[in-house]
């Protein structure tokens, strides 16, 4: 059957040469060696994966609805039955020694078959982003009439630069539905992102349910900046959540934001109140306002409460305490609930992660300081062996305005457009040591969006740059040869419906295949 026709057919799809190394993937592999001619996906394929491992044909049946969803094409998963196979896609368990890492994986694509091999199930997982990728985007009228699907052959290479590569969403300034916080996952997890930073409470809204302390979402979870209803994520919602992105391979991390930004807590219980002010309601943006009473051991108690309650539905490694902008707390009261807190996250079996304040504390080198605005407490949490998560407002805050025209953000740290937010180096950031450095996450804070379509407005296209800064190593990453691809990532976003910032910096290009109609045979 010759690619791109079959008889009888009212369209003919006229595909470009395929050459896999010009192919537009985000983020950009490890190495990439193209053969020039093309795999055929069409309704005779199947997918087979290891035996051994369950999750595998996981990983193998989520490539399959993919499939599905982009072509129309119904691919089996292990049917060894099917009456007609022309082509193989083999997601392989491999012990290979070159695949360095658990996420690490290697593509080999022949006319005939698709081999995909990892360690891992994750690994699988990532690399069956690579393979959606590399499936042709075209109209959506033209699903039905397209028979063949050319896949470009050769081999890649692929692993992760670091560990860990996130964003952050605020659902506490204003709140996102469960179906929105799935949207967000789903579009991370297609650019290899692997950790959900969820900022759960804040002065203007508690929005996770702890059974023994019901006022905070009764109370602190009714409002929220502007003072819409608010909301809130029963226990049920975020168990949902968790294995939502755990089929991603994608892990949550709760954040409860404390000493300072506590006001929606106090409201709800004034015994917890530092400030010596009534605690009101908050719908307002200021910040720096609001502390726990850190010298009473009812808010230790409280806090053990809730820690235990989200950390038994949480299996990250990580409880995020929070820890900025605490400016009302003095500063020996700060330290000391640092130190008391870290040990009451160490109790439930987590890793203790704090914005970057959180390193003036003498807490172990365990903890791990989120880098977002001071150098010198960075460096202070090098000092003490800890790890440090690369997010510098000024960069890589998802929040800020793109420019003077941005209809949505703030730009009290910079201005960022698209170019800004991809060229600079997180493995030399300020000079932390890259053996210290866990990873990057770019933070999105909503004080000035409240739906989903806000949301891709302020994210997209920017935390597609940061999920290559986060994968590909900093020899492979290039501006001029990434916002080519980037362009072409226009119909992908546009299939999923993302209502993303169409930036005049990039030439955003529609499906890169045409197609004309032709009389039947």
């Amino acid at each position: 059957m010759a690619i791109g026709c079959q008889e009888k057919k009212t369209r003919q799809i006229n595909f470009p040469t395929t050459d896999m190394a010009s192919e537009n993937l985000i983020p950009k592999p490890l190495k990439i060696i193209a053969t020039n001619s093309a795999f055929g996906l069409d309704h005779t394929t199947s997918i087979f994966t290891s035996s051994t491992n369950k999750e595998f044909e996981k990983v193998g049946l989520f490539l399959s609805e993919k499939i599905k969803s982009k072509t129309n094409l119904r691919v089996s998963v292990n049917n060894s039955a099917s009456a007609e196979v022309n082509g193989i896609i083999y997601i392989n368990q491999s012990d290979s020694e070159e695949l360095t890492s658990k996420e690490a994986y290697q593509l080999f694509i022949t006319k005939d078959s698709v081999i995909l091999n990892a360690k891992t199930a994750e690994g699988a997982f990532r690399g069956i982003q690579t393979i959606r990728q590399l499936i042709p985007e075209v109209s959506n009228d033209t699903l039905t009439d397209l028979p063949i699907w050319p896949i470009p052959t050769g081999k890649i290479m692929d692993s992760p630069n670091f560990e860990y590569r996130g964003s952050m969403l605020d659902v506490a300034r204003h709140f996102f539905s469960v179906q929105d916080v799935k949207k967000y996952i789903d579009l991370l997890a297609y650019y290899k992102i692997n950790a959900l930073h969820l900022h759960l409470t804040d002065d203007q809204g508690w929005r996770i349910e702890i059974k023994s302390w019901p006022k905070l979402t009764e109370i602190g979870g009714s409002t929220e900046v502007g003072g819409e209803a608010g909301g809130f994520f029963t226990q049920e919602d975020y168990k949902e959540l968790v294995a939502y992105a755990a089929e991603r391979y994608m892990m949550i991390i709760p954040e409860v934001d404390m000493p300072g930004h506590t006001n929606a807590a106090s409201v709800s219980y004034p015994i917890l109140n530092g400030n010596g002010k009534t605690p009101k309601l908050y719908e307002g943006t200021q910040v720096g306002f609001s502390t726990f009473d850190a010298r009473k051991d009812t808010v230790y108690s409280f806090i053990d409460d809730v820690v235990r309650e989200i950390s038994a539905i949480s299996p990250s490694p990580y409880f995020h305490i929070g820890g900025d902008e605490s400016h009302v707390t003095k500063k020996d009261d700060y330290i000391y609930f640092v130190n008391k807190v870290e040990k009451i996250v160490q109790k439930y079996g987590k890793q203790m992660i704090g914005w970057d304040e959180v390193a003036q504390a003498d807490i172990s080198s365990s903890s791990i300081a989120q880098f977002w605005d001071n150098t010198k407490n960075a460096q202070e949490a090098v000092k003490k062996g800890m790890k440090v998560l690369i997010s510098p407002a000024k960069k890589a805050y998802l929040d800020m305005e793109y420019d003077t025209l941005s209809k949505h953000g703030l730009h009290w740290a910079a201005y960022i457009p698209v170019d800004t937010a991809y060229v600079w180096s997180p493995e030399k950031y300020a000079g932390i040591p890259r053996e210290n450095i866990l990873g990057v996450e770019a933070p999105l804070w909503s004080e000035t969006i409240s739906n989903i379509e806000e949301l891709e407005y302020l994210a997209f296209p920017r935390v597609i740059g940061y999920s290559e800064l986060s994968w590909t190593t900093e020899e492979n990453r290039d501006w001029e040869n990434y916002k080519v691809r980037l362009g072409n990532q226009a119909p992908y976003l546009d299939r999923m419906d993302v209502k993303y910032y169409p930036s005049p910096r990039i030439d955003w290009k529609k499906s890169k295949y045409s197609y004309k109609k032709i009389s039947k045979d």
